[in-house]
């Protein structure tokens, strides 16, 4: 059952991102995103200045005048937000939770796409799939995507305690160091090439695929690869400040979110910020190579800040390279 809060924020991100939507992205989506070509419409007869080659023989002989095919631009398209909920996206060290910029980054498509009147589906997934939603068109369809992922980091909140002190604030940064992990269970893990393998198999018509995560995981590329033969599949990395830039605070208990071990150490020694901060932003340009060798996009999205420019700077990228 959904609380005042939840839809109290819902509402907040309609009204925040659909004026964004009107005012930034309406034009960008449109003119990014193609239909998937042209699509016969009818046969009308001939008149002066229509291009020959266009002439309907068969009709023509047919009926003893001289009649044309008509096509009309194909331009409904199908998007599906692949969203990443296992236990690290709960991370925000500013106000803002990584699956709460997730939510909203999804809400500006969604309403983007329903704008042009575009079916939007969605995938809730962390180890395994926590939920489908099949593409729909209309209004109510993109608030409940919304309202899904709001839902379920809701859910969580309610099943574990909140970590003391900055226990929440820094675990993201024990990704570094973990050694000797035990099993996760399917909530805490990311499974970025089970959820590809997914939409593959529930998905047979081509959609534009946002898989929105911060990718701690590995052995994705062959399923992000062999997805993006059939779909067009962009990579949205999503990261907290505090998992590229560890402050100074003593003496801390860092906690894997997606594990559960956790370690002391002291993040006043310049040392130690300087690994976690040179391991962090290496991986970012790591991701961000490997997607760009492999053909597929990339947006890295800051959870504390604005998602609408990251997706300008995406929208109009892709509208460039178009044009070449």
């Amino acid at each position: 059952m959904l609380t005042r809060e939840i839809l109290g924020r819902v509402r907040e991100i309609q009204v925040r991102t659909g004026r964004q939507v009107a005012d930034v992205l309406a034009g960008e989506y449109v003119s990014v995103f193609k239909g998937r070509g042209m699509e016969f419409d009818e046969v009308r007869p001939y008149v002066p200045g229509d291009d020959v080659r266009s002439i309907d023989w068969n009709v023509t002989a047919r009926t003893g005048e001289a009649h044309v095919k008509r096509y009309v631009e194909e331009r409904q398209l199908t998007l599906m937000l692949m969203a990443d909920v296992s236990a690290s996206q709960d991370f925000g060290s500013r106000g803002r939770s990584k699956r709460e910029a997730t939510a909203e980054l999804c809400a500006l498509l969604a309403f983007s796409a329903t704008r042009n009147d575009d079916k939007v589906g969605l995938a809730l997934f962390h180890g395994d799939i926590e939920e489908y939603i099949p593409p729909r068109k209309g209004q109510k369809h993109a608030l409940r995507v919304v309202r899904e992922v709001l839902a379920h980091e809701d859910a969580r909140a309610s099943e574990t305690r909140e970590s003391p002190g900055f226990v929440a604030l820094l675990r993201a940064a024990w990704d570094c160091f973990a050694t000797g992990r035990r099993p996760r269970q399917a909530r805490e893990a990311t499974d970025v090439g089970h959820a590809l393998e997914f939409l593959m198999q529930v998905t047979k018509r081509r959609t534009i695929c946002f898989v929105v995560s911060d990718f701690l995981d590995d052995d994705f590329e062959h399923a992000m690869v062999t997805a993006n033969r059939k779909h067009d599949v962009i990579a949205v990395l999503v990261t907290d400040p505090n998992e590229l830039e560890v402050p100074d605070a003593g003496l801390v208990a860092l906690e894997d979110a997606e594990t559960g071990e956790t370690r002391v150490v002291d993040t006043s020694a310049p040392a130690f910020r300087r690994e976690v901060e040179e391991r962090a932003k290496a991986r970012v340009a790591d991701l961000k190579r490997r997607f760009g060798s492999l053909g597929i996009d990339f947006i890295h999205v800051d959870a504390s800040g604005d998602v609408v420019e990251p997706l300008v700077k995406f929208f109009r990228m892709r509208e460039r390279r178009g044009r070449r």
